[in-house]
């Protein structure tokens, strides 16, 4: 028999960093004047220990991390490293400049800079490393929720389907496109590299991605997978 554990909002971490310690300047006197959401330039909320955080679930399944991040105008995360880790970034609302670098042989390696808008997702497979930052460009908020995926090789230690894979950057683009593919229905939106689904996103291990946005007073039939378990994200709405 499967069980469900219900985790509401307020059992989530909430954090709200120091906007210097990613390269922004201080948050503005009047920053709900201007427009803001909330007066400090980031709130991000935390579903698994990460950062500062340490006093909640370490993980689910191969889910290591979800972090439901919301970032005022015309602020980011500066450039900074990731390495053998699957990321997943959901673009919510607003718009998101990506930039990144590669690591190879000592050297940084000029890579891609996009932006992407709501249901837009960007992927990586860090690998034997990447470089990049993420930034809010436009004076509107941004909401993204984004997601480490790893398995655990032994306790404490956290790493993809193999260590040192080659660097890659990918995307999948939001829009009229995606919108219409998840209404009232199930998207499948990414999967295992080794498996036949056909996504356009693939990853570095067995996880699968489903997204659906239902119109007022329809219903979507839930998963019911023997031996699978899932983690599902009520993102907007109730």
């Amino acid at each position: 028999m499967s069980s469900v554990n219900v985790i509401t909002d307020s059992r989530l971490f909430v954090s709200e960093p120091d906007p210097r310690w990613f390269g922004n300047p201080r948050n503005p006197t009047d920053a709900v004047a201007q427009g803001w959401t909330n007066q400090n330039w980031l709130k991000s909320r935390f579903h698994f220990n990460f950062a500062e955080y340490h006093e909640g679930p370490s993980s689910f399944g191969v889910l290591r991390v979800m972090n439901d991040d919301l970032v005022q105008g015309e602020r980011g995360f500066g450039e900074h490293p990731h390495r053998d880790m699957e990321i997943l970034t959901l673009i919510v609302d607003g718009e998101l400049t990506h930039k990144d670098r590669f690591k190879a042989r000592q050297l940084r390696l000029q890579g891609q800079q996009e932006t992407l808008d709501r249901g837009g997702i960007q992927f990586m497979s860090a690998g034997t490393g990447i470089y990049h930052s993420e930034h809010n460009l436009a004076k509107s908020p941004l909401r993204f929720i984004q997601c480490w995926i790893a398995a655990r090789q032994k306790l404490a230690e956290w790493v993809p389907r193999a260590r040192g894979l080659k660097p890659h950057y990918g995307s999948s683009l939001g829009g009229k496109e995606a919108a219409a593919a998840r209404k009232d229905q199930w998207a499948h939106l990414v999967s295992d590299e080794m498996s036949s689904a056909r996504t356009k996103i693939k990853i570095n291990q067995d996880c699968n991605v489903f997204a659906t946005e239902l119109s007022a007073g329809k219903t979507s039939q839930p998963f019911s997978i023997a031996g699978r378990q899932a983690y599902m994200l009520c993102v907007e709405g109730e």
